[in-house]
Formats: structure tokens, C-alpha cells, sequence
């Protein structure tokens, strides 16, 4: 029997009785495959704010008779991650808040979410901080563009780096967002000192406006190999071959990382892409507005005609988000490409913390470092 039930057949239901049951166990309350959150306070009607596609967006909280206490219980799968809120309405208020009964938390760019953890679910090991782990370094640079106009970059230098050596190149599209929510730096340093990555050099790059820029714009394509590259390989000592080349990306950044590949096939042979708006259309019209027009655009030209834009991409996408489905089929259509492909589902939703757990896999299959050449 669920600990909710258990506690609402208690007779009296006293105050004391809440306290306890409140203050001896974590929440959200993990049970098996069941979940329950539970929220204290005055309130008119609380719901759970979530982003699983599939399910009702808001759903609403039962009130504990007697009690100020408000509780829903769903079935969460084993190994999940997600994201929510609680909607507080006080008369004709509604909040949108964190769970004040749960402390963990993730942060993204517009904000920070309350995070529950199903039954099975573990972080990255690597986010445990080896103190052993040199540091590598970010250095800002200023490439001067004829596509798009001058832009800032960050560029990460492994620990060690030497000039006397040459390194691959990884360019990582919302670069920013990748370091401060995705933990990419610390994510970088601690695989390059376990050997699961070679030492590399990577370009982290922001776009002025992300949702016309990424949107498969050929300007941007541009800047990436007119621009930005010919300035690193100036700048850093780099290895000029496709299979020491890579393209990061998430969302519509994952969409501009294939878009460049595609259009200047043979230059990046390694993609690494993350919940992409690949979004198409078989027939008819599509109905996600009219930003989306040039993504569905350039995904219906690439489903036509898809070439070999490189040479091993990883693809992952989380079950719980709306792009599933444009993800999973653009796996057989990148494999009959020739390209070696692998594709992994978390179940998880559209959100930063996602796409960190799965960089260590990603990245070091991509880019294999001394400790999988030797065992693998």
C-alpha cells in the first residue's frame, strides 16, 4: 500500500500525524514505478506542471480532507528524469513555483525546475570531481566574419596543451548553455584525464538570433567553415581531417549542426546530435508555425536527398519530449547514408540535463580516447 493511503486511513487524522508523515521521508515520494508529490499549504487547487509529451500538461493535485496538504500520485518508468512545477491557485491567483518540498533542482536558460528521479536513475559518474583532474582552460577569441558578422567565441584548451601537438577540433553550437547547464567544461576535463577522450580543442559558439540562425540558414553554415574554422586552424594547432572534426549540437542547434555537414559534405566526420528539430512532412502542411518553415524546409530537401554528410554521427533524444518521432526516423534514413550511427533514448524530456547525460557516451564514441583504443 502507497504511504498517501496509509496515512489518509488514519483515524483521527491528526496535525501531528501530517507533521510526521511530512518530515520522515523524501519527496517526491518514489514507490516502485509510482510517484507521489505532494504539496503543503493554503491553496484553492494545486497542479503538477510537467513537459511529457503525451500527458496533460497540468494535472491536478487531490486535497488531503482536513489537511492543507494536496498530493498526486503517477506512474513514473523506471530510470526516468523529469522536469516539473507546482501551480498554486489562491483564488483567482495562480504561481507557478518549485517544490518546496524537494531539493534538487535543474537550471536552464530561462530558469530552474524541481526534478524527481524515478526508481534506477543515475547521474553521470563523471560529475564527482576527480581532485587528481587537470583543468583545462577557456579563452575568449574574436572571429572576424564575412557571413554573419564578427562573433565572440570561447575556445577550451585541454590541460597540458602543448603547440608542438595537434589536436582535434570540436565546434559546439549554444556553446554557453553547454558549459553552465550541461556541464560540458567539467564534462571535457574529467573524461580527457580518464582517458576516455583524446585531448582536444573546442570552439563554443553562440548564435545572435538562435532561431533564424540555426534554422538551417545557409549564412550560418558559412560562418561555421568561412569563417570560424580557417581562424582556429590559424590560431590553434589543429588536425586538418575530417575524422578529427566534429559538429555539437542540441535542439535547433543539433538541426544546424547536420545542416552544415550536409552542405559542405566531407569537412566534419563526426556529429554529435542531440533531440534536433528535425521536424518534416510526408504530406499537407505542417503546423508548428512559422519559424519552423525553413527546418521543415531543409529536413524535407535532406530526406530526399541526403548524401553522406559524415562519416559517424550519435544521435539522442528523449522519450518524453514531442521530437521523438522526428528523431527515430531519421535513424534508418542516416544509416542507409553509409554513415555509422548510433542512437540512444533516455527517458527524459527536452532539457539540458538530458542531453549531459549523454555526453560522456557520445563524445567518447565519437572521439575515442587511449583508454577505449586499447580495451575496446
Amino acid at each position: 500500500m502507497r504511504a498517501i493511503e496509509t496515512l489518509q486511513q488514519q483515524r483521527p487524522l491528526t496535525h501531528a500525524a501530517v507533521e510526521a508523515f511530512l518530515r520522515s521521508r523524501p519527496f517526491p515520494l518514489i514507490e516502485d514505478r509510482t510517484v507521489t508529490f505532494v504539496f503543503e499549504g493554503e491553496a484553492s487547487g494545486v497542479q503538477l506542471v510537467h513537459w511529457i509529451h503525451g500527458l496533460e500538461s497540468a494535472q491536478a493535485f487531490q486535497e488531503l480532507p482536513g489537511t492543507d496538504v494536496w498530493y498526486f500520485c503517477m506512474d513514473l518508468p523506471p530510470g526516468s528524469r523529469v522536469e516539473y512545477k507546482f501551480a498554486v491557485a489562491r483564488g483567482p491567483h495562480k504561481q507557478l513555483i518549485r517544490d518546496p518540498l524537494n531539493p534538487n533542482f535543474a537550471r536552464d536558460p530561462f530558469g530552474a525546475n524541481s526534478v524527481v528521479h524515478g526508481a534506477d536513475y543515475r547521474p553521470p559518474d563523471w560529475l564527482n570531481e576527480d581532485p587528481e583532474a587537470r583543468l583545462g582552460e577557456l579563452r575568449p577569441m574574436r572571429i572576424s566574419g564575412h557571413s554573419l558578422g564578427d562573433r565572440d567565441v570561447q575556445v577550451y584548451l585541454p590541460a597540458r596543451f602543448r603547440t608542438t601537438r595537434r589536436y582535434p577540433l570540436l565546434i559546439v553550437h549554444d556553446g554557453r548553455d553547454y558549459v553552465e547547464f550541461a556541464r560540458l567544461k567539467l564534462a571535457l576535463d574529467q573524461l580527457i584525464h580518464r582517458l576516455e577522450l583524446p585531448p582536444m580543442i573546442v570552439a563554443l559558439t553562440n548564435a545572435d538570433d538562435r532561431m533564424r540562425e540555426y534554422a538551417a540558414d545557409p549564412r550560418h553554415a558559412d560562418f561555421l567553415v568561412n569563417d570560424l574554422l580557417p581562424q582556429l586552424e590559424a590560431a590553434y594547432p589543429l588536425v586538418r581531417e575530417p575524422a578529427a572534426r566534429g559538429l555539437v549540437g542540441a535542439s535547433f542547434g543539433a538541426l544546424a549542426a547536420l545542416s552544415t555537414a550536409w552542405r559542405h559534405p566531407g569537412l566534419f566526420g563526426r556529429l554529435l546530435l542531440q533531440s534536433g528539430s528535425f521536424a518534416f512532412t510526408d504530406i499537407g502542411q505542417h503546423d508548428m508555425g512559422a519559424i519552423w518553415d525553413p527546418v521543415v524546409e531543409f529536413v524535407n530537401q535532406f530526406r530526399r536527398r541526403p548524401g553522406k554528410p559524415s562519416e559517424k554521427v550519435f544521435l539522442s533524444c528523449g522519450r518524453y519530449e514531442g521530437l521523438i518521432y522526428f528523431n527515430r526516423s531519421m535513424v534508418p534514413l542516416l544509416q542507409d547514408t553509409g554513415m555509422e550511427v548510433r542512437y540512444r533514448e533516455a527517458n527524459d524530456g527536452h532539457n539540458w540535463e538530458n542531453w549531459r547525460d549523454r555526453l560522456r557516451e557520445g563524445l567518447s564514441w565519437l572521439f575515442p580516447g587511449p583508454l577505449w583504443m586499447v580495451y575496446e
